[in-house]
């Protein structure tokens, strides 16, 4: 693969983007061909660990109640007990401004009936519905893995746009994060690379810049 064609492409996407009052995510954008998406085996629905993360860490809650709460409360964003669940479930708005607020769930077992029953049609389509736990757990290896994860979504259009980094990343570890993520399409896709077509990185309001890879 062109390394050296895609740090070029980094640093032209944030050249030519203007400067913002925030931080803007790195945007990885690929293109994929020939791949019939009505057959399931071609579509992706994964998290993908990258090597240097994303540029900030992913935002993670967990359900739990008892000892696990108790633990988990300084390693993930938020802890919903299980009455905290049956309250938000009572307001369908609280339970979609829940979904859109955090990338990654995790789950106490035997709280999925109550997710599965309230919170799934929510959280299924945006392919979030929890990693499950027993209640004894050690979370801390999965939830220092998921702050590091983008999720893959290949599943209606031929198309895996994911955020990469973030505009005070290296761009050398912007583009390992890319390598990475083109070895799994390898690995995953049928025919390998031959099925990506394009692929451009952007900054959050800058241009998409075409990369040269191959």
């Amino acid at each position: 693969m062109n390394r050296e064609g895609i740090i070029k492409a980094i640093k032209e996407a944030k050249e030519k983007s203007k400067k913002r009052n925030f931080t803007q995510t790195i945007e990885l954008i690929i293109h994929l061909r020939d791949i019939d998406l009505r057959k399931p085996e071609n579509r992706i629905i994964e998290e993908l660990e990258l090597p240097h993360g994303k540029g900030k860490p992913a935002k993670i809650a967990l359900f739990a109640d008892g000892e696990l709460a108790v633990k988990a409360k300084d390693l993930v964003d938020r802890v919903i007990t299980r009455s905290e669940m049956l309250e938000i479930a009572k307001n369908k708005r609280q339970i979609r401004k829940l979904a859109k607020s955090f990338d990654f769930f995790i789950a106490q077992a035997d709280l999925m009936p109550i997710i599965g029953r309230h919170y799934g049609q929510f959280l299924g389509p945006r392919a979030k519905m929890p990693k499950v736990v027993p209640p004894n757990a050690d979370i801390k290896p999965l939830v220092e893995r998921l702050r590091k994860s983008v999720r893959i979504k290949v599943k209606d259009q031929p198309l895996v746009q994911i955020p990469i980094g973030s505009e005070n990343m290296e761009e050398e570890k912007v583009a390992d994060n890319i390598i990475h993520v083109l070895r799994y399409l390898e690995q995953k896709l049928e025919r390998g690379l031959y099925h990506i077509e394009s692929m451009y990185v952007k900054l959050t309001m800058g241009p998409a810049i075409e990369v040269r890879w191959k």
